[in-house]
């Protein structure tokens, strides 16, 4: 039971960080139908930015408590990755809105390759050491162990996620969120400009991404340039899983996710009769993919189009 319990940790903290990054690709594809597959790499380079504020910091700052060098950190990382995610969607997406989906999709593939090299020109190919800036101490909870950054991790995604169902929700630009996913031509008509609300969609949904990208960064301990593209990959698939252009369905493929890759590489060994070890953990998320997309193409909440962003 400990290790049960363990693994469902490991998994709820996991499956929070593959939430946050999903919903970018799930309000994205809600209003404008593309899959923005540079997404990973923003939450790589809000992760490499926190990993440079910190070091500047500790360094300019010595004695300051961590906790505050890593809540500055990460605003700042999210304004980078907002500034960035904004330049991708005027200068990339765009100009390709009317285009045939086949062009924007290469183009976002694209970007992903582009973003990584110059990430690995601007912060060298190497892995980065995250520093550690919590209490490094875990928490005995039934025989299973937690962390003060998974603590951190889960409180900061719930937080996260009810302040965005209140934006979507109950403000403004959540309402144009919805009416331009509903239906672009007529939102126009009423009064909403549906650039805005686009270029608005891409900047909260890169405030989530380097948000996961500073907690894996510092789950792991590591940051580099191509930290990006399995957490992105994956989060894709959790979005696909719960229902693509649907935030519940994001929120609950992530978390769903994250508990069966965890579970999963905990008993691997055993299931295969030691064929297989904890570090074939990605096949789980693929073989999601495959089973979801065979028996239930619209996830498992389905696409709900009033609600799509």
């Amino acid at each position: 039971m400990e290790v049960l319990l363990q693994q469902i940790i490991n998994g709820l903290v996991l499956g929070s960080m593959y939430a946050l990054i999903a919903l970018g690709y799930t309000m994205v594809y809600g209003i404008i139908q593309l899959i923005n597959f540079a997404h990973g790499e923003v939450l790589m380079v809000g992760a490499l930015t926190a990993w440079s504020i910190i070091g500047m910091m500790q360094a300019a700052m010595p004695g300051t408590p961590g906790w505050v060098i890593l809540i500055l950190a990460t605003l700042i990382a999210c304004v980078v990755a907002a500034a960035l995610n904004f330049v991708i969607e005027k200068v990339a997406y765009r100009p390709l809105r009317n285009s045939p989906r086949l062009a924007p999709l290469i183009t976002a593939i694209g970007m992903s390759i582009l973003l990584q090299t110059l990430a690995m020109i601007i912060w060298k190919p190497n892995y980065k050491p995250f520093p550690t800036l919590l209490p490094s101490v875990p928490f005995n909870v039934g025989g299973a162990y937690i962390t003060p950054t998974q603590i951190m991790i889960l409180t900061v995604t719930v937080v996260a996620l009810a302040l965005l169902m209140w934006l979507v929700n109950y403000t403004r630009i959540g309402r144009a969120m919805r009416a331009t996913a509903e239906n672009p031509r007529v939102a126009g008509l009423m009064g909403v400009k549906p650039d805005v609300v686009i270029s608005a969609t891409f900047i909260i949904g890169a405030i989530l991404a380097a948000i996961a990208g500073v907690m894996y960064a510092s789950n792991y301990g590591t940051a580099q340039h191509t930290m990006g593209f399995l957490p992105g990959l994956k989060a894709f698939t959790a979005a696909v899983f719960g229902g693509i252009g649907n935030l519940g369905g994001a929120v609950l493929g992530g978390v769903l996710l994250g508990l069966i890759e965890a579970i999963g590489s905990g008993y691997i060994g055993k299931l295969t009769g030691g064929l297989l070890g904890s570090h074939y953990t990605d096949i789980f998320a693929f073989i999601v993919l495959i089973i979801v997309l065979t028996l239930r193409p619209s996830g498992l909440l389905g696409e709900r189009v009033a609600d799509r962003a």
